[in-house]
């Protein structure tokens, strides 16, 4: 709690919420919000720019831009946190099961994280899609295993080093047992560091979900969706070569902020770890140097005489 505080403080951090909870409003009522309907096609109003009408123009059917943005929200959204759900599910417990757990759970989880690391993704989302059929919540699981490592890495790292701390092997020669050390020694303590990558994964997710729909792979058209959105602009550039930076620009003030709220929660315990109670965030503490004391000059002179 104490992180979360330090991190209302900082300016960026509110910037960054406020900027995603934009973002959050707009995916669960952006349908509500457009002016028009995302699938509907008007031939007459194809390719026009903006206008008092179409605020960001039409694209290529004749269809409203900005309800496409508006109602696309919501999909390209709720993709990357369906993605990131699965892959925390699929890589936190293991990471904290390969700690405890003994060194048969360690090795098998071990050589599972590194066979996904190595794997390409556009390859096994293709697998996993072709044997399950292509469609939103098919790619998101492809998704979801890929970027399972990144969390087993990052909470087995940090279960490890709490593992090792004077507190749990005291807890341990108590006769505390396992679920109760972690519930109230371990889980605390890493769950900044799981917020601090939850939000790049999420990032990064809208990144990949994005690069699959601009693939084909996902969601169907005419669904519309950030990345369908920018693959759709991308053929028409000679008639309307600004269309591709409105779904861009959605996509990049989104992934910023997320990235500068991972950076704002990492540098709050970076200081609540390095800082006592009391002391401001990015102080130094005060080091006393204890230097030799210098000579007298006549004690100088008096040795010199005797000598």
């Amino acid at each position: 709690m104490r992180t979360l505080r330090r991190t209302w403080r900082l300016p960026s951090a509110r910037i960054a919420l406020a900027v995603l909870a934009l973002v959050a409003l707009v995916a669960v009522a952006g349908g509500a919000l457009a002016p028009y309907d995302p699938l509907a096609q008007r031939p007459a109003d194809m390719l026009h720019g903006p206008s008092a009408g179409h605020l960001l123009g039409t694209d290529y059917l004749g269809r409203d831009v900005l309800s496409r943005l508006l109602a696309g929200t919501g999909r390209s959204v709720v993709g990357a946190l369906e993605a990131v759900g699965a892959a925390m599910l699929l890589g936190i417990v293991p990471g904290i099961a390969s700690v405890w757990l003994g060194r048969t759970v360690e090795w098998t989880a071990q050589r599972a994280a590194d066979t996904l690391m190595i794997m390409p993704f556009t390859v096994f989302a293709i697998a996993v899609v072709g044997a399950l059929g292509n469609g939103m919540h098919q790619a998101m699981l492809a998704l979801g295993v890929l970027f399972a490592p990144l969390y087993f890495r990052v909470t087995r790292a940090a279960a490890l080093g709490l593992k090792q701390a004077q507190y749990v092997e005291a807890a341990e020669l108590m006769g505390a047992s396992r679920w109760w050390i972690l519930r109230v020694h371990v889980w605390g303590k890493i769950l900044p560091t799981i917020a601090v990558t939850t939000a790049q994964a999420v990032g990064q997710a809208l990144l990949v979900v994005a690069s699959l729909t601009f693939l084909g792979l996902g969601v169907q058209p005419p669904a519309p969706t950030w990345g369908g959105m920018l693959a759709s602009d991308l053929g028409y550039l000679a008639q309307q070569p600004w269309a591709p930076l409105i779904p861009g620009a959605a996509i990049m003030i989104t992934v910023g902020a997320l990235n500068i709220l991972a950076d704002a929660v990492r540098d709050s315990g970076a200081a609540d770890s390095g800082t006592k109670p009391g002391r401001k965030a990015g102080t130094a503490p005060r080091i006393q140097v204890i230097t030799r004391p210098e000579k007298r000059p006549e004690e100088v002179d008096q040795r010199v005489t005797t000598g």
